[in-house]
């Protein structure tokens, strides 16, 4: 990717609320810097531990494209990210633990309300951990508003996964609550557990900061459903072209468990990317720059010519 392509107009943030019901949702969006036409519009969908601007927005002094939302819309793409109810600044008021199928209720309202608002026709869905079983059933749910799909840090039915292995022992604690607490110390696990060293300390610092800023405890749904209910998403019925992300040393996404998954994806325009020195927060380690050209090259790739 040239670098010197990117846009240098300031990027600016805007904020924006829509609702599920009752329900009050949060939405970020950063434009296209300088474009009178936007390259696409990206919709990134965050995990199971923390909200979705210090997930894809994270400033961090002295490091370059930090945010994943600025890096896309220097480059021309519109960019929208959402808080899940119970997260950040939408909602949490509701007595429920916030299960995948419910996030896909709110990725559902939050893209009816980007095409409102907007015009959007399809997006570029990037998704991580959980959130990457949110945007594959966004795309099984909606599949005329998705034009690519990317899912990072994937999961299908769980089969070789340490982290999950070790979650269920905990299951019967996560079904007797709504939520569950997070401190500093646990968003150092996140990079901890599977390869340390991935990220750099005060990337680390950062992200727990402005996730503990905004929570102090998460919805325990997701958990629940990648410990007991998968599979949760039929590859079979995901239609759109996808981009699988593995991360080389990741303890969620069993190789294994995703070369099934993408075996039967029907669409043929598909690609499965394994990315070195990558653990499984991949927006905040060291090698990020190599994550952002992987997905940037698959939003960006020219659509299959086909000849009868």
């Amino acid at each position: 990717m040239d670098q010197s392509k990117a846009n240098s107009t300031p990027i600016t943030g805007r904020e924006h609320w829509t609702r599920k019901g009752d329900v009050k949702l949060f939405l970020w969006e950063k434009p296209a810097a300088g474009a009178r036409t936007a390259r696409g519009t990206v919709l990134f969908v965050h995990g199971s531990s923390m909200a979705s601007q210090p997930t894809f927005d994270l400033q961090v002094a002295g490091r370059p494209h930090s945010s994943a939302m600025d890096f896309f819309a220097e480059r021309g793409f519109d960019t929208w990210c959402v808080d899940m109810e119970g997260y950040g600044r939408s909602d949490k008021k509701r007595p429920i633990n916030c299960d995948i199928a419910n996030g896909t209720d709110d990725l559902s309202a939050a893209s009816e309300y980007i095409i409102k608002t907007r015009g959007v026709k399809r997006f570029l869905v990037y998704g991580i951990s959980s959130g990457a079983l949110r945007a594959a059933q966004f795309a099984q749910r909606h599949p005329d508003r998705v034009k690519r799909l990317a899912l990072d840090a994937f999961v299908w039915t769980g089969e070789g996964s340490p982290t999950l292995a070790e979650r269920r022992e905990k299951l019967p604690e996560l079904q007797s609550k709504n939520r569950r607490p997070i401190d500093r110390a646990f968003v150092h696990s996140i990079f901890n557990r599977d390869h340390p060293g991935c990220a750099e300390e005060k990337v680390i610092e950062a992200f727990a900061d402005t996730i503990l800023k905004l929570d102090d405890s998460v919805p325990t749904g997701t958990y629940v459903d990648m410990c007991a209910k998968l599979p949760v998403v039929d590859p079979a019925k995901i239609t759109v072209p996808t981009l699988i992300m593995r991360g080389q040393f990741d303890g969620i996404a069993g190789f294994d468990d995703l070369t099934e998954f993408f075996k039967r994806l029907p669409n043929p325009d598909k690609q499965f990317a394994v990315m070195a020195g990558i653990s499984h927060a991949s927006f905040h380690q060291i090698n990020y720059l190599m994550v952002y050209h992987i997905l940037h090259s698959f939003f960006t790739q020219p659509e299959p010519v086909y000849r009868g």
